[in-house]
């Protein structure tokens, strides 16, 4: 409060309760049906009350439906992931087997013997036969 006579406080009062308040003009609910199915008592506080333990069950089967088809989809990414990866790995294996098939054969078994000094004999094998002794029985 600032410094002021005392005649002026009490006018400042009276003025203040001559002012007329204002009420709020209420806003109309539009009439539509979810208006009507709340405001008609279609639905009571007691039926919804009574109602709860089924509208969560409901809720809950919701989150479990939406968490299983997340895990499905999941899996189905790791198995084309795993498809994807087999396949590959079958292109692996078959070309590693045609470069062993294509390295074992004899002219390039002797194009790598030629490399490091080895040479192919032109001379048959020959047979070694080790005779037994019949005197140690």
């Amino acid at each position: 409060m600032t410094n002021r006579l005392r005649t002026e406080i009490p006018e400042e009062e009276e003025e203040a309760e001559e002012l007329v308040v204002e009420e709020r003009t209420r806003r109309e609910i539009p009439d539509n049906f979810f208006t009507q199915f709340f405001t008609k008592r279609f639905i009571s506080s007691e039926k919804a009350t009574n109602a709860l333990p089924f509208v969560l069950f409901l809720a809950f089967l919701g989150m479990v439906y939406i968490g299983n088809m997340h895990l499905a989809e999941k899996t189905i990414r790791d198995i084309d992931d795993l498809t994807k990866e087999v396949k590959e790995r079958g292109w692996d294996f078959k070309t590693t087997k045609a470069e062993m098939a294509f390295k074992s054969t004899l002219t390039e078994v002797a194009k790598r013997a030629d490399t490091i000094g080895i040479k192919q004999s032109v001379e048959p094998p020959k047979k070694i036969v080790v005779k037994e002794d019949k005197d140690e029985n």
